[in-house]
């Protein structure tokens, strides 16, 4: 593989904050590419030319026609730039100009022709990797695709003749695969030996991920524990064989945080700034988060923050169960977030019943997801399953410990408050499973317990601070398993 000054790598992604963004994804693929610039890797973000996208770009130059696909029409090459300052190349084509989101539309349900639309993101990736590319101008050692919406671009590379880019196939959450109907295989010109159990087929259907799976040089996910238990049937979603046989080739590197947006010492939605040695500023945070949600002033209660969407995935049907005795404790509840309407309803029934105790808001705020992390003394994430998760090293930084299950990259980022980890100073939250109602109330407990030892408290809270979860770290990590790649 080139030197790390010389290896070029397209990074293809369905969402990049700021310009589109519905989850983690957006922010992974707005922060690693700038750290592995930074070790002097020259990278491209490849994303489609939603509306929402090209309305806000700054510059844009077409720099390329991208031939089309038997269902696909021609499209566009857009050259633009990032507001990180890195180059930015842009699908433009009609099927992305629309109102709604980029996978569904106003009313969640998915558009119909997503085959298509990520088909395309696939193509495109695979065919600016090849000799026979229409953007001479830059040829990538290496395609990074991200999630199903990219997983597709192997399955074409793989049926290149001749030198290609190498492939890192990256699974961010497993649950979402891209299963479409058969005959998407024609429609997006995929050779018909790729329609094959060895290929993109599953269960008579195809789907992008597993054919991302089957023919990347290499796998990724998003926290060492996560590719550990996507091997197994209980979190492999179907794919834990094809995990098992290529577990030589999977890898799991912990997603870092923007630790400049993520910072209590400058975070401009915040009350009070404050750092390690500055925690009684903390306090101004939590009365003032009181005050915007609704909750009594009282500054000795200790009150659990939630930012996230409202699925079972994320446990908050287990939370739920609890909070009535969690007022008992007594501790207050702020949430914020959107999802299953079920829950939504049943956590604003919850807000209703202890008014002044529970406060809920539906939907998502920027400002106030981080008025809750600086605010909140303790942050709460039961998930089911968590491939990584992001709020609970915000928590850290904030030196707000989170109450986490112990999956995933929750298990990787939170050091479980115990006599040994308090002594050895790596305590920084509390780490409990199983995941049920008995067992996480059990555990708000404990940390409502450590809460009223103030020795204890400001150890975990320094403890969490000055833990490193930048990018710079991962981002190398990422950069040695490139040049651990042979060479197309």
């Amino acid at each position: 593989m080139a030197s790390a000054e010389k290896l070029k790598v397209l990074f293809a992604t369905s969402e990049i904050a700021p310009l589109i963004k519905t989850g983690g994804l957006a922010d992974v693929s707005a922060a690693l590419p700038v750290a592995l610039n930074a070790l002097g890797v020259d990278i491209r973000v490849l994303v489609p030319g939603y509306p929402q996208v090209m309305g806000a770009l700054k510059t844009r130059s077409r720099v390329a026609t991208l031939p089309g696909l038997p269902g696909i029409p021609p499209a566009s090459l857009i050259a633009s730039k990032l507001p990180s300052g890195l180059p930015l190349l842009v699908v433009e084509c009609p099927i992305y100009d629309r109102n709604g989101g980029p996978y569904q539309d106003a009313t969640a349900t998915d558009w119909q022709d997503n085959d298509l639309r990520f088909g395309l993101l696939s193509y495109v990736g695979a065919l600016l990797s090849t000799p026979g590319s229409p953007f001479a101008a830059w040829k990538p050692d290496i395609v990074h695709c991200n999630d199903w919406q990219t997983g597709l671009t192997p399955v074409y590379l793989n049926y290149v003749h001749g030198p290609r880019a190498r492939t890192v196939m990256t699974i961010h959450n497993l649950a979402f695969q891209g299963i479409f109907p058969p005959q998407s295989a024609n429609r997006l010109g995929l050779p018909p030996q790729a329609f094959s159990i060895d290929g993109v087929e599953y269960y008579g259907n195809l789907s992008f991920l597993k054919g991302g799976l089957q023919f990347a040089d290499r796998i990724t996910t998003v926290s060492p524990s996560y590719a550990r238990e996507i091997q197994t049937e209980q979190l492999g979603m179907g794919l834990q064989g094809l995990l098992s046989r290529r577990k030589d080739r999977l890898t799991g590197i912990l997603n870092g945080i923007d630790t400049d947006a993520w910072d209590p010492e400058s975070d401009p939605y915040i009350e009070r700034y404050y750092n390690a040695a500055r925690l009684a500023s903390k306090q101004d945070n939590k009365r003032a988060l009181q005050l915007r949600m609704g909750l009594q002033d009282s500054p000795q209660t200790p009150l659990f923050g939630v930012v996230s969407r409202l699925t079972d995935q994320k446990g908050l049907d287990v939370l739920a169960d609890i909070v009535d005795d969690l007022v008992e404790l007594p501790a207050q509840l702020a949430v914020l977030g959107s999802g299953d309407p079920a829950l939504q309803r049943r956590y604003q029934a919850l807000a209703q019943d202890h008014a002044g105790q529970v406060a809920v808001q539906i939907g998502f705020d920027e400002g106030l997801s981080h008025q809750i992390e600086a605010g909140a003394d303790l942050f709460a994430m039961p998930s089911r399953f968590e491939p990584c998760g992001l709020n609970q090293m915000y928590s850290q930084r904030y030196g707000t410990p989170p109450l986490v299950h112990g999956t995933g990259g929750l298990l990787d980022s939170v050091v479980d408050c115990s006599p040994a980890t308090l002594k050895d100073h790596t305590a920084s939250g509390f780490v409990f499973a199983p995941l049920d109602a008995v067992t996480l109330l059990e555990n708000c407990r404990r940390s409502v317990a450590a809460y009223g030892d103030q020795r204890t408290w400001r150890q975990l809270q320094k403890n969490g601070m000055k833990r490193d979860f930048s990018w710079e770290a991962r981002a190398q990590q990422y950069l040695d398993l490139y040049r651990a790649l042979p060479v197309g």
